[in-house]
């Protein structure tokens, strides 16, 4: 998608993550930061991994990153925030932005293994977000990225001017782009 926003300006940064109705068709390993009861949940919930303190410590000593998306109570932020400088660069530090880091940590985990999606503007005003596969049915690709563009269409900033949703362009991961219309 490239929309009409300048992301060099911080109200114009188009960020956060969505729940596609029909998932991304791809299994999804969670790690939960959490304690006591809140880790009972989050491990009914989903969450492949679940701890504290512990998995900090093995992510410093052993440079684990066997888990796709890290999800963390507010609480677990101070243990969290040791391996932020690890976590940052691969895209696994957990933030409220993303809705990573959450009160309710249970739903957060099933939203992530149902198919929720993060995404975020790129210096010219791109986003790049899988929406599915190639195997999924015709209206299935349909509803998920109906849901994504309604999402996108939904979080416009007020101070962007003109043309909000420019271009979008859909493709398989090595084929052409099939351009979509915009007005519709």
């Amino acid at each position: 998608m490239k929309l009409g926003v300048d992301p060099r300006k911080s109200d114009q940064m188009i960020r956060g993550s969505v729940s596609l109705p029909k998932g991304l068709g791809k299994s999804v390993t969670v790690l939960a930061f959490a304690e006591g009861d809140i880790a009972n949940q989050a491990k009914e919930a989903g969450a492949d991994f679940v701890g504290g303190k512990e998995i900090v410590d093995k992510i410093k000593k052993e440079n684990w990153f066997d888990f796709d998306v890290a999800i963390a109570h507010p609480s677990m932020m101070r243990f969290v925030g040791q391996v932020g400088r690890l976590l940052g660069p691969k895209g696994k530090m957990p933030s409220p932005k993303s809705g990573t880091v959450s009160e309710d940590v249970a739903t957060a985990v099933k939203e992530f293994k149902a198919g929720k999606v993060e995404f975020r503007v790129d210096s010219g005003g791109n986003l790049h977000v899988p929406v599915g596969k190639k195997s999924f049915a015709v209206e299935d690709l349909r509803d998920n990225v109906v849901a994504f563009v309604e999402h996108i269409r939904s979080i416009r900033p007020a101070t962007s001017k003109g043309t909000y949703i420019e271009k979008i362009v859909i493709s398989t991961s090595m084929g052409p782009g099939l351009m979509l219309e915009v007005k519709r």
